[in-house]
């Protein structure tokens, strides 16, 4: 992350091709450090809007523009995860982060019609699980966690982020890796988690207590987030009988909602629409055969990238 005291004489200066596909990845990392599309766009919009209110003789001067605009997206991220601490202190209720459409159905554990969401990469880092062992996070453990052991960042561009030195980095990265080992449960595969959603879609459809009962683990929990802004439990509901009660309650309130089986942050989970507007999304953690905790967002604010309606 080279910033040089001048530009080299006769070095051209970067495209402004080369610098927006850099793009890609910034929203990327800003999506793991914030747990918000919204606000990670917001993060990556605020680093272009610095890039160019630099001169082009300043610009010339950065040796690697793709390493000056990380650093410069994740110092944002570090300021805002700050700040989110005392807005979330605040929060009505419980705090989801923003889940990810992806555009695809779950049909016998193959994602199908349509193309993965093509702003942020889904994989294990970006699962509602993970996600939520990261909130527990200080800011600097979270950044220096995602840059070395998601994005193999080594420490030493680690450090210049967030502004420790290299061996304080390896001890933040190491403090949070101890946090998701002692959270991580064994997940089920990808296609039994897609038939547990199935089973759970038509008890909740046929409003079949007894059903909903049997695929949740009986010490299940039950999160929503409503901001304030709609019906939503203030806090986690636990217990596969007070869950599957608290559902077909929501059910009874907004009678002919269509529940779809979606890839919510690339693992199959389940949207409520009513009235063509999607007004639930619910994440999943299973093992086995059991669903062990769910993490239903419904904050319209939260909602926006899955208000068009698809069938």
């Amino acid at each position: 992350m080279t910033i040089r005291s001048g530009p080299a004489p006769g070095r051209p200066g970067p495209s402004p091709g080369a610098i927006m596909s850099e793009r890609p990845q910034l929203i990327n990392l800003a999506y793991r450090f914030l747990g918000s599309l919204a606000e990670a766009e917001d993060a990556v919009q605020e680093t272009y809007a610095r890039w160019y209110a630099m001169s082009r003789r300043e610009q010339e001067a950065i040796d690697s523009p793709g390493a000056w605009l990380t650093r410069v997206t994740g110092r944002i991220c570090l300021d805002v995860l700050g700040s989110a601490r005392a807005r979330r202190e605040r929060y009505v209720g419980e705090w989801i982060p923003e889940p990810l459409p992806d555009g695809t159905e779950w049909l016998d554990g193959r994602a199908g019609g349509g193309d993965p969401a093509d702003r942020v990469t889904l994989d294990e880092s970006v699962d509602m699980a993970f996600l939520v062992v990261l909130e527990s996070m200080t800011p600097a453990e979270r950044v220096a966690f995602i840059l070395h052991d998601v994005f193999r960042y080594p420490f030493t561009e680690v450090a210049a982020i967030v502004d420790r030195t290299p061996a304080a980095c390896r001890q933040l990265a190491s403090s949070a890796r101890r946090r998701v080992r002692a959270a991580r449960t064994p997940a089920a595969p990808t296609a039994q988690q897609a038939r547990v959603m199935r089973d759970f879609k038509q008890a909740w459809e046929a409003k079949d207590i007894a059903a909903l009962v049997g695929l949740l683990n009986p010490a299940a929990t039950m999160t929503v987030d409503g901001g304030g802004r709609t019906g939503a439990a203030l806090h986690p509901v636990t217990g596969a009988e007070r869950i599957a009660h608290y559902i077909l309650g929501i059910d009874a309130r907004a009678p002919g909602m269509t529940l779809l089986n979606r890839s919510v942050n690339g693992r199959p989970g389940l949207v409520a629409q009513h009235a063509g507007t999607t007004v639930t999304v619910a994440a999943f953690a299973v093992t086995g055969n059991l669903i062990t905790h769910i993490w239903a967002v419904r904050n319209p604010d939260k909602l926006r990238p899955w208000t068009a309606p698809r069938t």
